[in-house]
């Protein structure tokens, strides 16, 4: 397992890090997984023993248990504290009332008070906003979270499913008033799916935020279940009840179609390929996977040790790359002769 640099932080995570929707199983959850608490230790130890210091959850997972199950599971597992960076999301829906849910002072406290007591921890590395509150002021919300960061419930603060315009706008708040400010953007990204690449990942480069990528097999279109007859290999794909994230499938066709020669000639799986994809692309802090088994797991973790050569790159960079779409097709044209140019 090798360590990357997680923005401005100065910690170094994982370049893989463990999402634990499949943990828990209750109510709507129940389509990403229904792992107990005996298969999560399982997978905890397993991602652990791989050198995985980095784990994912959120307040909305399972209702609340998935949060249950990882903190019991650390406990079970005896795991020393400082040799892990958690990782949790405030925003979503955690009960019926009108202010259960959004990113409002109320909410925020309310929220990281539970997921501490769910976690059986005192603090949490780092406390994600899930997504944007078009209702709440960014101005509220960035103050609550700096508030947090003070009083030591949460040493750093990330966004995730925000347009880059948005997350501009927080840093730029946090810069006028001196709050913490965003050190993190947790998105969906994928060799099938690279939309990322047009103004997220552009601006995490510029303002150094670490990025973490969720769905790297796009809902697990990448797994090798799935053909261009659109026949699912094994009957328990989620993705045969739960259609989720969008995907442009004649277009991840094309690109399944380039990885099976090169997970042929390596004897891997098509999934290993598309998450070593991921792990070349430079801005790639670390890649979140989920697992409802162990096998599925070492799987996945084992993608750490695949090196893809300079051609294999060229071939899935080309059968994978975006359509040239405005104004990125008019910056490459004025800017082409300035980027080379050399100042004498």
């Amino acid at each position: 397992m090798k360590y990357r640099p997680f923005g401005r932080t100065g910690l170094y995570v994982s370049e893989l890090c463990l999402g634990t929707a499949t943990f828990g199983g209750q109510g709507w959850w129940k389509v990403w997984g229904e792992v107990d608490q005996q298969s999560a230790n399982v997978l905890v130890e397993r991602a652990l023993a791989a050198g995985v210091n980095f784990i994912d959850t959120a307040d909305v997972y399972a209702e609340g248990h998935s949060e249950r199950i990882l903190g019991q599971a650390l406990r079970d597992l005896k795991v020393s504290r400082e040799d892990l960076i958690i990782a949790t999301k405030v925003r979503g829906r955690t009960g019926p009332g009108p202010n259960q849910v959004g990113l409002s002072r109320g909410h925020i406290m309310q929220g990281v008070e539970a997921s501490l007591k769910r976690l059986g921890l005192d603090y949490i590395d780092l406390y994600q906003v899930h997504g944007a509150d078009l209702v709440t002021p960014i101005e509220e919300t960035m103050r609550a979270l700096d508030n947090l960061v003070s009083r030591g419930l949460v040493r750093y603060i990330g966004a995730s499913n925000m347009a880059a315009w948005q997350i501009m706008k927080a840093l730029g708040i946090c810069n006028l008033h001196n709050y913490a400010r965003f050190e993190s953007i947790q998105s969906y990204y994928t060799i099938a799916g690279r939309d990322l690449e047009r103004e997220i990942i552009p601006m995490a480069t510029d303002q150094q935020l670490g990025l973490m990528i969720w769905s790297p097999l796009a809902g697990g279109f990448l797994s090798g279940k799935f053909t261009r007859e659109g026949a699912a290999a094994s009957n328990n794909a989620r993705r045969l009840t739960f259609d989720f994230p969008p995907v442009d499938k004649e277009h991840a066709y094309d690109v399944i179609d380039a990885i099976k020669p090169i997970a042929a000639s390596r004897g891997v799986s098509v999934a290993r390929i598309a998450l070593a994809w991921l792990l070349h692309q430079k801005s790639v802090s670390t890649v979140i996977i989920g697992a409802k088994s162990t096998e599925q797991l070492d799987d996945n973790l084992a993608a750490a040790e695949i090196q893809l050569s300079t051609d294999e790159l060229a071939v899935l960079d080309k059968a994978s790359a975006l359509t040239p779409e405005y104004p990125q097709w008019m910056l490459a044209r004025q800017h082409g002769d300035r980027v080379l140019a050399t100042v004498r």
